[in-house]
């Protein structure tokens, strides 16, 4: 019975001084955490576009700097580093979908240069061909949109003509794009197409759920009748948002985020920003000044 008796009792301290230790482990711990002084998440999303900070980053180191600086997703812009294109065989694009689906950082969309704006009509159909291609990479690696573009006005075409030309190329492709689970947002670039009513009015023409626009940052959304009436014709179909630097004082980004929010948008933006030594560090600065735009730190 004595030798029980001690052998409970050492137990029992053992497992006191355990639970003691656990203890003081996790009040060291919670002691140790940095405070954060963000008032609330935003509602929006925030990302980067690999044009042109990540440029020159495979998709592992993507995930990597987006994790480390809190970025929450990435459109992958064609042609560069991560190798994400339409050559890839079912076995690659499985393995890109998986390398983003273990990861907090989602592959919110593919970026391509293609544009319907061209006269000539073959090349039209070329290129109408090759997006839907694209597509179906955004489907296969579980990317839920592909972005493409206008990228101005032919000058012996009539305007209005053109404009109604891209609008029934984006129509054909977002029913294209439905089918497969894919948005197409449409980037607000170019020369005079990057005129928010140029592109309202391709919009107009394109007249699909599934097309809506990537709102780009341009300097010409001052233009005309000023920001807030050209943000106004294009906001309900807003998809996504590629912004500059923040630090930029010539465009009204503080503005233009309290527009979001105002209009209920909850996408991505997205940092299309030039390339640095110090990428990480300039990230952090950027999602801080997002932060502090908004009011939140």
């Amino acid at each position: 019975m004595k030798t029980n008796r001690r052998q409970f009792l050492k137990t029992a301290g053992f497992t006191l001084g355990t639970a003691g230790f656990v203890g003081r482990s996790a009040f060291a711990a919670e002691t140790t955490k940095q405070p954060s002084f963000i008032s609330r998440p935003s509602k929006m999303k925030l990302g980067i576009v690999t044009y042109n900070i990540a440029k020159d980053w495979d998709v592992p180191t993507i995930i990597k700097n987006c994790t480390e600086t809190k970025f929450q997703g990435v459109e992958l812009r064609t042609t560069h580093a991560h190798g994400v294109e339409v050559a890839l065989n079912k076995q690659q694009r499985d393995e890109v979908k998986k390398q983003f689906r273990d990861s907090p950082v989602e592959l919110m969309g593919l970026g391509s240069a293609f544009d319907y704006h061209t006269p000539d009509q073959a090349k039209l159909r070329a290129d109408i061909a090759a997006t839907k291609e694209y597509i179906i990479l955004a489907h296969d690696v579980g990317a839920p949109g592909v972005k493409v573009r206008p990228n101005g006005l032919p000058p012996e075409v009539p305007k209005e003509k053109t404009l109604e030309q891209i609008g029934k190329s984006l129509r054909e492709i977002g029913e294209f794009g439905e089918g497969h689970g894919v948005q197409i947002r449409l980037e607000v670039h170019g020369k005079e197409t990057s005129l928010v009513p140029n592109a309202k009015a391709i919009m107009d023409v394109a007249d699909h759920k599934n097309v809506g626009v990537c709102w780009n940052s341009n300097q010409s959304d001052l233009e005309g009748e000023g920001f807030d009436h050209n943000f106004n014709l294009l906001k309900k179909k807003i998809f996504t948002v590629h912004m500059r630097d923040l630090y930029l004082d010539e465009y009204p980004f503080r503005k233009l985020l309290a527009s979001l929010n105002d209009s209920g948008f909850t996408g991505y933006c997205l940092a299309e920003i030039t390339e640095s030594k110090d990428p990480v560090r300039v990230l952090r600065y950027f999602r801080s000044l997002w932060l502090a735009y908004q009011g939140l730190l």
